[in-house]
């Protein structure tokens, strides 16, 4: 199997700090994984960030201890890496690095990066500029999911028109661009009674009562809104008669910050026993999972590409609800391994103002991707029916549970994972030594429509046509608390005004059903296309119900 020197920059193993970001958590996992599984004579790290070697040796151990030997690379040889011939990155900066590597010569080395979060300024424009960057068919971008390698394509080809238009067809072949998704060391995430019992004990949970479990970033911007699962375990709740208890293990950036994140959750969901946890620890990352029953996140949010926390819930042995989003789709198998929620999003070219807002720093990325997400609906009697069959029928579970530990074993396993990258590595090693020489040698659709961009993550997509009506018993009295609410009034970016939300409620409770397209002339024209977007905010939450066009 083909090696590759490691970018070993702690900031993208390092999960001790304060802040653990997905990125990082991936990519201590892959590190682990790597280290344990890689068919290797010798590991090859390249100390990127000039770190003394005792401190990057500590690191090394505390993931897993080395055992095979290791040469370093140091911060300026980038030449060494040619000895290697593939630089494996743990970011996408296929681009820059293809710059770096300009003065070696371009055959010097293959560059492999991977996605995470691709909606970032920063990111947007590496992924556009790999048209225009010095980069080669044998440098490779690993997409982690299916629905982040279409989103990929998609900007790229709104760069590729853009330059064959100004300048002509690229000149050289493009970079490959593989999927493969993250991994999890699946024995890690090994449960036991005896986990099981100590959480339940510390947490005040019965042994006998349902346990649903999230775990992740808090962060209702940039992460996702807790409301959609509040609102969907309260309805379960009520609905069964049960004692359901909510475990949001996870962290935020401040004390502050969670204190009211837990606060105006809490609110959402009365009937739900509710229980906080730090996530952070390593002795709480891998052992939480025990005390569950099932796993639910119901991602919303354009920052999102893959998703790791679900194959870790299935490498415990949990049964997940999920929304059909993203990487989601791609690991969660609907009624095998749990549920997958729908969702739907408006469709492609509805989202210039947030992209032209975006790129003129009017809009932060917090709030860029929070106004984005906003207009992320799911269907809520599909979550209550998914909850509920987990709360009532606990054969199920186990069975959907078993299902997804032997998914996440046979699939997501590093040890199946790691050869794929190998195999990656050795094409790109095989591409590299059979170009042509060449001469060592010393340009934007950087923010495209986020629903165009992103169009493969919903299950569908909202039209002029599409049908909508008032939900049962939705009064103004009980919409505006909740259109009010902390967790529905952030990023307020081009969304109906209360007042115009009020308009859209009392325009549906008169008919039976009305298509968007009707919804919106109830505003002036110039307010139409916001209000009939807008639709998908009270959808979101439950206020009215998206129908199926005919």
């Amino acid at each position: 199997m083909t090696n590759a020197a490691l970018y070993l920059h702690p900031n993208g193993y390092d999960t001790s700090g304060p802040q653990l970001l997905g990125r990082i958590s991936a990519g201590e996992s892959f590190l682990r994984g790597y280290l344990r599984h890689a068919e290797v004579d010798r590991y090859y790290f390249w100390n990127v960030a000039g770190r003394p070697e005792q401190e990057l040796n500590e690191l090394l151990a505390r993931v897993h201890a080395p055992d095979k030997p290791i040469t370093w690379i140091g911060q300026a040889d980038r030449g060494a890496l040619g000895q290697v011939g593939v630089l494996n990155m743990p970011v996408p900066g296929v681009t820059s690095e293809s710059w770096m590597r300009r003065p070696f010569g371009p055959r010097a080395y293959a560059v492999c990066g991977i996605t995470h979060t691709t909606a970032t300024e920063r990111v947007m424009q590496t992924v556009a500029e790999t048209l225009i960057a010095p980069t080669e068919d044998y440098d490779a971008l690993i997409c982690t999911s299916n629905a982040v390698r279409h989103s990929i394509d998609t900007q790229l080809g709104a760069m590729r028109d853009y330059l064959a238009a100004e300048y002509g067809p690229r000149k050289r072949p493009e970079p490959m661009r593989v999927t493969i998704p993250l991994g999890v060391n699946v024995d890690d995430f090994s449960t036991s009674p005896e986990h099981r019992k100590a959480w339940r004990e510390r947490l005040d949970i019965p042994e006998d009562a349902v346990v649903a479990l999230f775990m992740g970033r808090f962060n209702v911007r940039a992460k996702m809104n807790p409301a959609l699962m509040a609102i969907a375990l309260e309805r379960a709740a009520k609905a069964t008669g049960k004692p359901l208890y909510w475990v949001n293990a996870g962290w935020s950036p401040s004390a502050k910050d969670e204190e009211h994140y837990h606060a105006q959750t809490r609110q959402l969901c009365p009937t739900v026993h509710y229980r906080s946890v730090d996530g952070r620890p390593p002795d709480v990352r891998f052992s939480i999972w025990s005390a569950a029953d099932f796993f639910i996140s119901f991602s919303d949010n354009i920052q999102e590409t893959f998703g790791l926390t679900p194959i870790e819930a299935m490498a415990a042995g949990l049964p997940c609800v999920v929304t059909d989003w993203d990487g989601y789709k791609d690991t969660v198998r609907h009624g095998v391994d749990g549920f997958r929620i729908p969702t739907i999003a408006p469709p492609p070219g509805e989202g210039g103002d947030l992209a032209f807002w975006f790129a003129n720093a009017w809009l932060n990325y917090d709030n860029y991707v929070g106004a984005a997400g906003q207009f992320t609906a799911i269907d809520y009697d599909e979550a209550q029916a998914a909850i509920t069959t987990m709360i009532l029928n606990p054969d199920v579970r186990r069975q959907m549970g078993e299902a997804a530990k032997l998914r996440a074993r046979e699939i997501f396993d590093w040890a199946a994972i790691i050869p794929q990258y190998q195999a990656l590595w050795a094409e790109q090693n095989a591409r590299r030594l059979a170009a042509p020489p060449a001469p060592a040698t010393r340009e934007n659709p950087y923010r495209p429509d986020p629903f165009t961009l992103f169009q493969s993550y919903p299950s569908r997509h909202l039209s002029a046509r599409t049908p909508v009506s008032l939900t049962p018993g939705v009064t103004w009295e009980t919409a505006e608390p909740l259109l009010s609410h902390p967790l529905a009034i952030y990023s307020n970016f081009h969304r109906p005004t209360l007042a115009e939300a009020r308009q859209m409620l009392a325009f549906l409770g008169e008919r039976q059903t009305a298509t968007v397209a009707e919804v919106a002339q109830i505003a002036a024209p110039a307010r139409r296309p916001y209000v009939g977007r807008g639709v998908l905010w009270l959808a979101r939450y439950g206020l009215v119900t998206i129908g199926a066009e005919g």
